[in-house]
């Protein structure tokens, strides 16, 4: 049982429950702000007990216009040393690695995210953008995380490099997150162990780069991230929080115009994306 959202012929976008390769609406959730209002036992109770008609429509990414995407930073040891690598300012990366306070930061919102099979971008203006493949979470308004997904935190890695002040620029742009393909409820996830994460970039039909790791690396807590997430914040309609990458390509390898990546989660799936560089004025 997985949740994907799915966007029809009349451009309706539909709440639905993939079994056995099929997509079936929920007649008690028609989106998934509303499943975000739940509790964790009455969304399962209701995804479980309430099947409806079968349909079809394009996998969008599971965000909706009210949810907000978020991300953190520097959660994996892998992380840590990539960012100290390519910093003219290492220390920050490894103090933040050790500190208490994780490195949370605004990533965008539905508009912005890409689904899988969609686009995805680098900056123009970018020497250097990698991937970052991560596990994201969806957490409810009630604080309770509900769902799993995966996340491409696209990055202008030089920007970040040059001066750690040009996070929002490197991480907030057109095309610089992908979400999806589907969320997979919690309590259906693997063991952080389990929990695999794999990624690579094809090139001209071949992979240029690949890499994995698992949940079980990670260095903080997901339930301290939700904590830290949720003070002095106010999330009405709950947020989907990307936690981090324990893969990221080494200095001699960046995205360019054509690549495509894929990044598999066991469990959840894989979510694709071609890559497009984005001009000065994308409009």
């Amino acid at each position: 049982m997985k949740i994907a959202i799915l966007k029809n012929q009349e451009n309706a976008y539909l709440f639905t429950v993939l079994n056995d390769n099929k997509f079936y609406t929920c007649p008690s959730i028609s989106t998934l702000t509303d499943a975000f209002h739940l509790t964790m036992v009455e969304f399962r109770k209701r995804i479980e007990s309430n099947v409806g008609l079968e349909v079809n429509g394009e996998l969008i990414a599971p965000i909706a216009p009210e949810i907000e995407l978020w991300g953190a930073g520097v959660t994996y040891l892998r992380s840590r040393d990539a960012r100290k690598e390519e910093s003219g300012v290492p220390d920050v990366y490894q103090r933040v690695y050790e500190a208490e306070r994780p490195e949370l930061f605004y990533k965008g919102n539905a508009r912005r995210t890409r689904g899988t099979n969609s686009p995805i971008g680098i900056r123009y203006d970018s020497a250097a953008s990698v991937p970052e493949p991560e596990v994201a979470i969806f957490i409810n308004r009630h604080k309770e995380i509900i769902g799993y997904s995966i996340c491409n935190d696209v990055t202008a890695r030089s920007m970040e490099g040059e001066n750690p002040l040009y996070l929002s620029q490197a991480k907030i742009y057109v095309g610089s997150a992908a979400l999806g393909p589907y969320m997979l409820p919690s309590w259906l996830i693997p063991s952080p162990a389990e929990t695999t994460i794999s990624a690579k970039i094809i090139r001209d039909g071949k992979s240029v780069w690949g890499a994995s790791t698992s949940l079980a690396s990670l260095n903080r807590s997901l339930s301290d991230l939700v904590d830290y997430l949720f003070r002095c914040q106010e999330f009405p309609d709950g947020v989907i929080l990307s936690t981090g990458t324990g893969i990221v390509p080494p200095l001699e390898i960046a995205l360019a115009h054509g690549d495509i990546v894929e990044i598999s989660v066991a469990g959840i799936g894989t979510l694709s994306n071609t890559v497009v560089t984005i001009p000065e004025s994308p409009l």
